[in-house]
């Protein structure tokens, strides 16, 4: 764990209620989410050889809406993926969620996912020299939408889904940022 400014990491940690994939923990005055089982999450660009951005799109209980993001999952969240690596994760997020297989994949950074109410920490990756190798769609317990938006006019796609009542991840412009200090 890493320790705040203020030695928040020798507070005494308290267990406030554990699930299936959720944990939630007192320390201090702060109350969080940790995912027990994972390592890490990743978050992926998927950007084709002709300059499109891949995206996904999913409703999301806990917004009561359908979200626009980029491809992500958790890292070790199941017992067969004890282990994993973060790349090894990316890869399988990718082709499991959009059907594409990468040929590349590069770090582009690590950060928290959401530091105000998770412990989890987030690593987005590039993927490059993509191959279509399936439908996509996710697994037997999501229901995802492949959106494969040319890079030109990416904003306007992605406003004209906001009009549409549609939530737009954020992280999908902080990859796009990333992604376009490699280019």
């Amino acid at each position: 764990m890493r320790q705040g400014p203020r030695g928040a990491a020798a507070l005494p940690r308290e267990i406030l209620y554990s699930g299936s994939f959720l944990r939630l923990v007192r320390q201090g005055t702060w109350e969080y989410v940790e995912r027990p089982g994972t390592t890490g999450i990743v978050g992926i660009v998927p950007v084709t050889d002709a300059g499109e951005l891949v995206l996904v799109e999913q409703f999301r209980v806990p917004c009561a809406a359908p979200v626009v993001e980029l491809p992500a999952g958790l890292v070790g969240d199941k017992e067969s993926q004890a282990g994993e690596s973060l790349e090894d994760a990316a890869r399988r997020e990718l082709e499991e969620e959009t059907g594409f297989r990468a040929a590349r994949l590069e770090p582009l950074t690590e950060g928290p996912n959401a530091a105000g109410s998770s412990a989890s920490l987030m690593t987005l990756f590039l993927a490059t020299g993509l191959e279509r190798v399936g439908p996509g769609g996710g697994d037997a317990d999501e229901d995802i939408t492949v959106h494969v938006v040319p890079m030109r006019g990416i904003a306007e796609w992605l406003e004209a889904r906001r009009r549409e009542g549609r939530l737009l991840d954020p992280k999908i412009y902080a990859g796009l940022w990333f992604a376009g200090r490699r280019a």
